[in-house]
């Protein structure tokens, strides 16, 4: 009887969350958005000295030397393609779901198969849209080899297999812009805390203004601004020091926006925000110079170029 060839390897398997759904309402947009974002995908594993072993309907399995180098891949997939749904409406998004595993596979040709394989396709469907699963044999050669966090789910059952395979999910770096909503979000929280009294009459679907309906979040940031500026102007009527915390309330509002609005693209979107908010810094703190026309440029020329991208895209 023939041995068969075997051999120790990092398999990468991914595939579409809501394959069908998006395919029913829209066949040749989808199948459009899948090429171009498989191609996306193939670049990144080929660049990081993976290939791609097969594909079939919405899937990719995909296998890697190193360990390390299949989930640096699957991070920048996962982030790549992040930025070109943040382009596209809510309904047209098209999420990819990876699962890694380092185990012993069956060789055949060009093709793997195996229980390693079965293994990383299990993780796959139970990753989150636009998430990254792996298990426990990948977690031990990586933990303290990448700047990313992980948190352990527990214990997945296999098909075939009779132990349970611990699974960690891989918690990707926020970009800048989530960085600075999660700063402002803190800051507000803090300001917030000693006054979270004056915010409890903000209950079931917000509070409206003026004509202007506002939902929980944005009514309890009107609450605690004009109780801010309330203590500020009974007792420091001199300084108005309250103008720093109504730019951050003013920041998470706008960031807020940005992540809701079907108008602009998400990243122009963060752009006009934060250039609203640096130019808010300059003129609460004014000595004379428009020192935010450098970074309004700044993010006028990243905006220009990202258009431009999407353009030739």
């Amino acid at each position: 009887m023939e041995t068969a060839n075997r051999k120790l390897t990092t398999v990468f398997s991914a595939d579409v969350q809501g394959f069908s759904r998006l395919m029913e309402a829209d066949e040749e947009g989808t199948f459009a958005t899948l090429k171009t974002y498989r191609d996306a995908m193939a670049r990144l594993i080929a660049s990081h000295g993976g290939r791609v072993v097969n594909t079939w309907g919405d899937g990719v399995i995909a296998e890697f030397a190193s360990v390390v180098a299949a989930v640096r891949a699957a991070v920048d997939v996962q982030n790549e393609l992040a930025t070109h749904n943040a382009e596209r409406p809510d309904g047209a998004r098209m999420f990819f779901r990876i699962g890694i595993n380092l185990g012993d596979v069956i060789v055949d040709g060009s093709d793997i198969y195996g229980d390693g394989v079965n293994i990383a396709a299990r993780l796959q469907a139970e990753a989150k849209p636009g998430g990254i699963l792996i298990s426990n044999t990948v977690y031990d050669q990586v933990r303290n080899k990448m700047p990313v966090g992980f948190e352990f789910l527990g214990n997945l059952s296999v098909k075939n297999i009779d132990e349970a395979i611990p699974s960690y999910a891989v918690r990707i770096g926020e970009p800048a812009a989530a960085q600075a909503a999660n700063w402002g979000r803190q800051a507000a929280e803090d300001a917030a805390r000693p006054m979270a009294a004056m915010a409890e009459p903000v209950r079931g679907s917000g509070l409206s203004v003026l004509g202007f309906h506002l939902d929980r979040k944005q009514a309890t940031l009107v609450l605690i601004g004009a109780a801010l500026v309330a203590i500020n102007l009974i007792a420091s009527p001199q300084v108005f020091w309250a103008r720093w915390p109504l730019l951050v309330f003013a920041l998470i509002a706008g960031l807020d926006w940005a992540r809701r609005t079907t108008r602009f693209g998400r990243t122009h979107a963060v752009l006009l925000v934060m250039g609203l908010f640096i130019t808010g810094i300059n003129l609460a703190s004014w000595e004379g110079e428009f020192w935010a026309i450098w970074p309004l440029l700044a993010f006028a020329i990243a905006a220009a170029a990202r258009w431009l991208m999407r353009r030739s895209a």
